[in-house]
């Protein structure tokens, strides 16, 4: 061909024949794959996602159709053309076909001139739509990357600022109080610029498969106390009101990686702190709702009655580069890398994360870890 990739063509027929002649046509231009039955062509179809299928209507066990059915009802499957080949006449046949999901059609006996110009034209059609599909999410990444690296420079731009601006100050200050006010200000600010860092370089990891473990026992009540520390100030701030329940079954310590699933915690409880307004609540349960076999499983819900999360925005904020925006439309700074790292440190850990909200009602994120009896 013209340098394009070879395409991959999958033939279901069971006359052995038909498979040879279509073969021999082909495979000059194309890899060929075949199955005599529609059940193997739909197992081979789901594993090697070929760019078209010739579908032969007339076999024994599963027909034409009942195949046509099964591949366009499959998740990794129904967006495969699919043309007919068939010896069949009539055009109800042909009607039947077409309302099932078939691109196009070859009749029996085969014109070679005739089914080269068929499968090319599905595989140029195909190829053309793959191209404008690629085009769009290539130019949404790159202006979702754009949007990101901006609120990145702004989010470490913030605390440097303060850092600098109370730097000066605290060099010019004699009254003790304000001065430790200022040194307050100057820790707080290097925390957030530490952890903005800390973020950087969990994507960087993350992204590239190269994040780990590192295991070890500790106390799970004291891993949930120093999240607590980590979010006083702000929640003091809003005047939030922010409550505990750890269950009895959760044990005093587990063997794991405590920072990371420090984290996770500390994502969850930071954003509810943050969408949630002056004077809210915010609630931490913490349950162990299996354990045995040298494992525990631990489940972490925080729950808030914030501003909640726009329907259909659910799985976005999850996405790299992305960040919902707020309950009627309100939009709030941060770089929204955060729930992106939590559920790929929650996925390392053998577990999920899941989330309910409605918009002025709040929000409630549940994640689910594996870790190993201390």
């Amino acid at each position: 061909m013209d340098g394009t990739p070879r395409g991959t063509i999958l033939i279901i027929d069971d006359e052995k024949t038909n498979i040879l002649y279509l073969n021999r046509i082909l495979s000059a231009d194309y890899e060929i794959l075949s199955a005599k039955d529609g059940a193997k062509g739909i197992e081979l179809a789901n594993e090697y996602r070929p760019d078209l299928i010739l579908l032969d209507i007339v076999m024994p066990e599963m027909d034409g159709y009942e195949t046509l059915s099964e591949l366009k009802g499959g998740e990794a499957t129904k967006a495969i053309p699919v043309i007919f080949i068939t010896g069949l006449t009539g055009d109800e046949n042909e009607t039947k076909g077409l309302a099932l999901g078939a691109d196009d059609y070859i009749s029996k006996p085969f014109n070679e001139e005739v089914v080269r110009l068929r499968v090319r034209n599905q595989i140029k059609i195909l190829r053309q739509m793959r191209a404008i599909i690629d085009g769009e999410l290539a130019e949404h990444k790159s202006r979702a990357k754009a949007d990101f690296l901006s609120r990145m420079s702004h989010e470490m731009r913030t605390p440097m600022n303060a850092i600098m601006g109370m730097t000066a100050l605290a060099r010019m200050e004699a009254d003790e109080e304000a001065l430790q006010g200022h040194l307050r200000t100057i820790e707080g600010s290097s925390r957030d610029m530490l952890c903005l860092i800390d973020n950087m370089l969990d994507i960087s990891d993350m992204s590239g498969d190269k994040a780990t473990l590192s295991y070890s026992d500790f106390n799970v009540r004291a891993m949930v106390r120093g999240v607590l520390d980590e979010n006083d100030g702000r929640k003091r701030e809003k005047m939030q009101t922010l409550s505990v329940d750890v269950d009895p079954s959760v044990p005093d310590a587990v063997n794991g990686d405590a920072r990371r699933l420090r984290q996770v915690l500390g994502n969850l409880v930071s954003n509810a702190v943050k969408f949630t307004g002056e004077r809210g609540r915010i609630q931490i349960k913490v349950k162990a709702p299996e354990s045995g076999g040298g494992e525990v499983t631990l489940r972490f819900e925080v729950i808030d009655d914030g501003i909640g999360i726009e329907a259909g925005q659910t799985e976005r904020i999850f996405q790299l580069f992305e960040r919902a925006e707020g309950g009627h439309g309100k939009d709030f700074e941060g770089i929204g890398s955060g729930l992106f790292i939590t559920k790929h440190i929650v996925g390392m850990m053998g577990g999920s994360i899941e989330v309910e909200s409605e918009p002025g009602k709040g929000s409630r994120f549940a994640a689910t870890v594996r870790l190993r009896e201390a």
